[in-house]
Formats: structure tokens, sequence, C-alpha cells
């Protein structure tokens, strides 16, 4: 099986980081690829930010699909992951989807860890997107600039664990998803800390990835994911181009 992990933030060693975690997490016959977004920013923050990194992603995966058996959209906020699921045949798996389906298979209520105060709004509607805001018990977050978007856990260790434990003893939570890729392993490391399971999105979306390649579901022809309809365009890259007149014959 081939996956394909894109991060849509420009950050390599946050890449690094989601390879890292991928490989741990895959199957021993699974081979990982991880790309970098060509342009954006170093994370993403922001709804705005969002916008940027789904059309980076959508020209990564316009142009690397087709010998992957599945797409790995690897932020939290899954940027642009509908449309992607639109586009392509194969199983489109974003972050905070595995990691709040992986959550809710583990317990009744969830928080979310996060790496800034200013990102929280964003992942409540994302939450909230999913149908899942009533098992949502809190979001705790980082406060203050952050020094090396690549160095979090290292920079911040501690205070990531102790809002996990705030979360489990003031909050109520049943289960906590460490939020965004460059939170990528930390799970793995705190887990035996934590008196509840601790979710990564990483790891969730990969084993969820494995799973939907291996069930081979037929894509869609009819209803909201069918292929976008044909119509002129101009002024897109080629891959995308050539993305767009390729879904246009599976309608």
């Amino acid at each position: 099986m081939n996956l394909l992990l894109i991060n849509p933030n420009t950050s390599q060693s946050v890449s690094d980081l989601i390879a890292a975690e991928a490989r741990r997490a895959a199957a021993g016959d699974t081979r990982i690829e991880v790309l970098t977004a060509p342009f954006g920013v170093a994370y993403i923050e922001t709804r705005f930010e969002s916008l940027i990194g789904a059309y980076a992603a959508a020209t990564l995966v316009a142009e690397h699909h087709a010998r992957h058996d599945a797409i790995v959209v690897a932020a939290f906020g899954d940027p642009g992951i509908d449309g992607l699921r639109e586009a392509l045949d194969i199983p489109v798996v974003g972050l905070t989807e595995a990691a709040l389906m992986s959550a809710c298979l583990l317990g009744k209520r969830f928080s979310i860890i996060a790496i800034s105060r200013r990102i929280t709004a964003w992942y409540r509607e994302c939450v909230q997107a999913n149908g899942l805001l009533e098992r949502l018990a809190s979001i705790r977050s980082l406060e203050g600039p952050l020094k090396d978007i690549g160095s979090v856990q290292d920079d911040h260790g501690e205070r990531l664990e102790a809002l996990c434990m705030s979360a489990v003893e003031d909050d109520g939570a049943d289960v906590i998803i460490i939020a965004g890729a460059p939170l990528a392993g930390l799970a793995r490391s705190i887990k035996d800390r934590i008196p509840v399971p601790v979710v990564d999105g990483v790891s969730s979306a990969v084993c969820h990835a494995q799973t939907l390649a291996s069930l081979a579901p037929a894509p869609a022809r009819r209803g909201s994911f069918a292929p976008p309809p044909v119509k002129p365009n101009q002024g897109l890259p080629d891959a995308l181009s050539r993305l767009l007149a390729r879904d246009a014959g599976r309608a």
C-alpha cells in the first residue's frame, strides 16, 4: 500500500515529524511518502491560512496522486479535504476527522490540545462541522508566540502535558486529542503519563487511510461528492487542469 501525506504548511521540520510518526503507525508493508507545500505559511493558524494550505495541498495532490492508494491531508483542520474527495477516486483522510473518529471510539467526551489560542476558534468550528460539538469537553492551548514550529514539543513539552492533565481533571475529558502536525508523535511519548487515552492525528489518519484503502470503496458518481462538472477554466497549473479534465470523464 502506498500512502501520500501532504503537509499544507511550508515547514520541512514539521514534515519530518509527520513522516516519523506516520512510519511508526503504518503497517510493515505500507510505503509512506510525505510532501511539503511549495508555497504558503510556516504553519496554519487561521481560516485564511487554511485556504492557502488547501490550494497548496490541491496542487501537490494533482501532481502526485496517481501512484498512491490513499491521501492524508496532514494538517489539523483538514484544509481542502472535501474538495479533494470530489476530485479523487481514492480515499482522502484528514488529521481532524481521523482523530475525532478515533476519540469517539475510545470515550464519550474529548478535549483538544492546541499549539496556540488563535487557532482554537477554528478548531471548534471543525468539531462542529463534524457534528461532534456536544462531545467536546474543552480546547486548551499554549499561550504566546512560538519560537520554532519544528521544536514546539521540545520547547513546551511540560506545558503541553500539563494541559492534558487539566483537560482530564478540570474538564472531564475521557480522551485527549493532541492537535496539529507540529505535535505529531507527542501522544506516543506521553500516553503512559496521562490517565486517559491520548490520540494523535497523524497516526490516526494513517491507520484510517489504510483501512479505507483496504476496503476499496467505489468512488462517488452521484451525490455531493461526485466529480466536478465540466466547465471552462484558466490560469490553473497543468496538473490541476489535467485532474479536472480527468474528473469530467468520470462523471
